[in-house]
């Protein structure tokens, strides 16, 4: 399997040569939200570029900071299988706990703390509820958090959930899912659809894009367990199209929910990625016809 990351081994000596050292620090906090677990002197920003240590307490220094408001079909999520034919108020935000080469909203996940407060508006919860509700009018049915990687800002969601769930509001995550599963679990409580991307199906590819392998698969199986769930591929050729992964990963998902929907896109170069060129049409079909070996819904995407 290649490594997408060819850099990411010196990016990550370069990041721990930048951090400050905390040897000395008591006042040090480490993050629990991920796999990254920062160790975070005061005032210093993880990995993620948005949680931050203000007085010994891990915070989102940007929560309620959204780059897009927008009211989308239910479909662009993609979710196939909730509510079809409706739309959803979806809200994004800035930062990622991952380092995605081919990242379609890299210009909002991968930009620096110091551009964000130029590049959007504050909401509140309630001011997002509000908003949702307003748009019933127009086929809104809830809210998603969308478009950059939503759980850092957790408490935010959380808090937003909560309000929305009042209101009989849908609850939505679109995630790469790598974080702990007490936060998974929480969250779970008040999402009632998730779309988790499944980049590949092997640890290495993960490691390539400073994700965590096993965590997905954790909040794959929480998720598929308490709400309903859908789960996208992006088909990168070299990397993820491998058939027997294929046969590997939809055989796993069919262990816990044949019926899980199961969306394959179509790759093509973006951001720090020129190549390799688009994926092939007839890998696209052919791996959907080895995942609709063992899965009931199979949707190919950008084709």
């Amino acid at each position: 399997m290649n490594n997408l990351n060819k850099n990411n081994t010196s990016q990550n000596q370069e990041n721990e040569a930048n951090k400050t050292d905390l040897s000395a620090c008591s006042s040090a906090v480490t993050c629990p939200l991920c796999h990254h677990t920062c160790r975070l002197a005061p005032g210093e920003i993880g990995i993620c570029r948005a949680r931050v240590n203000i007085d010994g307490k891990i915070i989102n220094k940007f929560a309620g900071r959204l780059s897009s408001l927008a009211l989308d079909p239910i479909e662009k999520k993609p979710l196939s299988r909730f509510h079809p034919g409706s739309k959803i108020l979806s809200a994004g935000g800035f930062g990622c706990n991952m380092t995605c080469p081919f990242c379609q909203n890299a210009s909002i996940s991968q930009i620096a703390a110091k551009e964000i407060i130029s590049n959007s508006h504050h909401y509140s919860p309630a001011e997002l509820i509000k908003i949702a509700e307003q748009a019933r009018g127009e086929g809104n049915i809830g809210i998603a958090f969308t478009y950059n990687e939503p759980q850092i800002n957790y408490e935010y969601i959380l808090e937003t959930f909560e309000l929305a769930r009042d209101r009989e509001l849908e609850t939505i995550l679109i995630t790469n899912g790598c974080f702990r599963p007490g936060i998974v679990e929480r969250i779970a409580r008040v999402t009632t659809a998730w779309n988790i991307d499944l980049k590949c199906f092997n640890k290495e590819g993960y490691e390539s894009l400073s994700g965590d392998f096993d965590l997905v698969k954790s909040t794959i199986e929480i998720a598929a367990a308490t709400s309903h769930l859908e789960v996208t591929t992006l088909v990168i050729p070299g990397f993820s199209d491998d058939e027997e992964e294929m046969k590997a990963l939809t055989l796993w998902l069919a262990g816990l929910d044949p019926e899980i929907p199961y969306h394959l896109s179509r790759y093509f170069p973006h951001y720090k990625m020129a190549y390799p060129p688009p994926t092939p049409l007839a890998a696209m079909s052919k791996l959907k016809s080895i995942a609709e070996q063992n899965l009931s819904t199979v949707i190919l995407g950008n084709v």
